[in-house]
C-alpha cells in the first residue's frame, strides 16, 4: 500500500504539535516546587505519553516516597492552567504537517493521552482539528492509557482500518509501547522541537520499526 493512501494515527504532543517543550518546562517548574526533581532524560522516557491520570499518581507515589505529607490539592489545576496559558500563545504546529496532511489521501486519526477538551484546543490553535474530521480520540475515552494499546485500538475501528493495516507515528516510549501491542506498524517521530541526540534510539529500543526525522520525508515518501 502506498504511504498516500495508508492509514495513519497520529499522536498529538511532539507529532502534530510542539507542545512537549511546554510541557516539560512547565512540569519541572512546579514540581520543583514541591520537592521533586528530574533528570530530564529519565523523566521524559518515564512520563512522556502517559494520560494525566497515570501521571499524577505516579508523581503522587514519588512525593509519597519523600515523606512530604499531604500532596497539594490544588497542584494539579494549577499547573494545567498554566500550560494552557501558554498553548494560547506559544504554540505552534511541527513543520511540514500541514503539507503533509494536504497530500496523504488514507484514512487518519488523532490518538493522544491529552484530555478531549484540551486536544480539540490545542488542535484549534494549530489549525490542524479540520484535517481529521471527528476522528480525534483522548484517553479518557478508554480504562487504560498508554502504553496500553486501548486508545490505538479504538481509533483503528473508529476509521474503519484493521489494526495491522494501521501506521502509528509517536514521538514517546509509552506511544510506542502501545501501538506495538495494538500490532501496528509503529514509526518513531523525532521532528519536533524537544526531541534530544539520543531519542531515535530510545524509540528503536521500545520496539519501533522505522524513525521519521521529519514530515518533509513523509512528504518526499508520498
Amino acid at each position: 500500500m502506498s504511504l498516500a493512501q495508508q492509514p495513519i494515527i497520529f499522536d498529538c504532543d511532539g507529532v502534530l504539535i510542539n507542545s512537549e517543550v511546554i510541557y516539560h518546562a512547565v512540569e519541572m517548574e512546579f514540581l520543583g516546587q514541591i520537592g521533586l526533581t528530574y533528570e530530564p532524560i529519565a523523566y521524559r522516557t518515564r512520563f512522556t505519553g502517559l494520560h494525566g491520570r497515570d501521571f499524577m499518581a505516579a508523581i503522587k507515589a514519588d512525593y509519597a516516597a519523600l515523606a512530604k505529607g499531604p500532596f497539594p490539592d490544588d497542584f494539579q489545576e494549577s499547573m494545567t492552567t498554566e500550560m494552557y496559558r501558554r498553548m494560547e500563545t506559544e504554540l505552534t504546529s511541527v513543520s511540514g504537517i500541514h503539507s503533509f496532511l494536504a497530500l496523504h489521501k488514507g484514512p487518519r486519526a488523532v490518538a493522544s493521552s491529552s484530555g478531549l477538551k484540551g486536544l480539540k484546543r490545542k488542535l484549534q490553535i494549530t489549525e490542524l482539528a479540520e484535517h481529521f474530521d471527528n476522528h480525534i480520540y483522548s484517553g479518557d475515552q478508554v480504562e487504560h492509557g498508554k502504553p496500553a494499546p486501548d486508545l490505538f485500538l479504538m481509533a483503528a475501528d473508529r476509521i474503519g482500518q484493521p489494526p495491522a493495516e494501521c501506521v502509528v507515528l509517536e514521538d514517546s516510549i509509552n506511544g510506542v509501547k502501545a501501538g506495538v501491542a495494538a500490532g501496528m506498524t509503529v514509526w518513531g517521530f523525532v521532528g519536533a522541537g524537544h526531541a534530544d541526540d539520543g531519542l531515535a534510539d530510545r524509540l528503536t529500543d521500545a520496539g519501533a520499526h522505522d524513525v521519521i526525522v521529519s514530515f518533509q520525508q513523509m512528504t518526499d515518501r508520498l
